[in-house]
């Protein structure tokens, strides 16, 4: 039996690697990306071409729960069971968001909006995606972190929102696992440190990072 997996913000960087790797893996029979925007996109467009059926693309806004619950409602027909979930999307920095320095720099509004993106969206993909996950197989369902959430390890500073949505996705997928681990004992819930890649996310601020560390997507 092949197995089925889908990739959340599998339109670009990390998420579309997984993506291409996933359809390069013939174990797979169907791999769905999913984003906000899947139109206009040249490289899913390449993909769908390559793959035909075993490739797919679904609509899901991280910020709106009904978005979610559609998506998952929309996967269920196509596809009752998945084998591999992954969460890639997070927010460092955009529109009037970049990463703090100092306190005087905190902005409920920028708060919010990485707790949006880091924190809440992926414990709703959990909340609505579960059941397609527990089914008596061996599942995963992952999602990138960062190690900036960790609170022992802070020695820096800085990089409010970001470290405390991060913190924050980890308690709440933490806290998951247990729950799931009661009645779905073949699914395993984690969260991955990616370290620092070459993506959108981290451009502005890979300009230290050694070249060994520097990772490519």
């Amino acid at each position: 039996m092949g197995l089925h997996a889908l990739v959340i913000g599998g339109t670009r960087g990390i998420g579309l690697a997984l993506v291409e790797a996933l359809l390069a893996d013939p174990t797979y029979v169907s791999v769905t990306a999913a984003g906000r925007q899947m139109d206009a996109n040249l490289a899913l467009d390449q993909l769908a071409a390559a793959h035909g059926g075993r490739f797919r693309r679904l609509t899901l806004d991280l910020t709106a729960e009904a978005s979610i619950e559609a998506a998952a409602a929309e996967l269920k027909a196509a596809s009752p069971t998945l084998h591999l979930l992954i969460n890639t999307a997070g927010l460092l920095h955009g529109d009037c968001l970049s990463p703090e320095r100092r306190l005087a720099d905190i902005k409920p509004d920028s708060l919010l909006a990485s707790y949006e993106i880091n924190a809440i969206g992926p414990i709703l993909v959990a909340k609505h995606f579960q059941s397609l996950l527990a089914h008596g197989e061996r599942a995963v369902l992952a999602t990138l972190s960062a190690r900036v959430g960790s609170i022992g390890d802070n020695r820096l500073g800085g990089w409010y929102a970001y470290r405390a949505a991060k913190a924050a996705q980890n308690q709440l997928m933490r806290t998951a696992a247990i729950e799931l681990a009661r009645r779905a004992r073949e699914l395993i819930v984690v969260s991955l440190h990616p370290g620092t890649v070459e993506t959108g996310l981290s451009a502005p601020f890979r300009g230290n990072v050694a070249a060994e560390k520097l990772l490519t997507p």
